[in-house]
């Protein structure tokens, strides 16, 4: 693709980023205490019963859901990152998208970037749709400097759930700042 082909591309979805309405305080975190569905698997379903309760969606699960709610508590009411670490890892559930996403988030936080870059495409590997993962790696990289690659996972998050959803709303307002104020999302 050539230089101009890009740089077309790019300001096509720049103006299509303006044109969202702005937020009168932009949220940059989103996301919910409730974990979302995995993606369907590709491999058929178990076909003793014993094993498809065995292997039955956490999301169902009582005492997942319950650590899960006290993780993402800990992470955006107690900022308390490193415990939240912790308490996501001993779901036992870290190749699901929203506790991979979350242990990312809590390494960014906590200024670890790599560490946060590996959890981050943990998470798009186990959901490549997962659009709170988008946002989140879109806003490292813009905290990375790599304003462009923001664009393309705001593009990403465009195709998943449209411009109105609050994931894109989020990763425009972000991008809309000027490079270098500073601002930690």
């Amino acid at each position: 693709m050539s230089k101009s082909a890009i740089e077309w591309a790019a300001a096509a979805v720049l103006t299509l980023a303006l044109a969202v309405p702005s937020v009168t305080t932009p949220t940059f975190a989103a996301g919910s205490d409730e974990p979302s569905s995995p993606p369907p698997s590709s491999k058929s379903a178990p076909k003793d019963s014993k094993k498809s309760k065995k292997s039955s969606s956490s999301v169902d699960d009582p005492v997942f859901l319950q650590g899960f709610k006290t993780a993402y508590s800990t992470i955006y009411d107690h900022h308390d990152y490193a415990a939240a670490i912790d308490q996501l890892k001993a779901l036992n559930h870290d190749d699901r998208a929203d506790v991979a996403n979350l242990i990312g988030y809590s390494y960014r936080k906590l200024g670890n970037y790599k560490v946060s870059q590996v959890w981050y495409e943990r998470a798009l590997k186990a959901d490549p749709g997962h659009v709170r993962t988008w946002q989140y790696y879109g806003l490292w990289q813009i905290e990375q400097g790599n304003r462009d690659q923001a664009q393309y996972h705001l593009t990403r998050i465009g195709a998943l759930c449209g411009t109105d959803c609050a994931e894109y709303r989020s990763l425009a307002a972000a991008l809309e700042k000027a490079p270098g104020t500073g601002l930690v999302y």
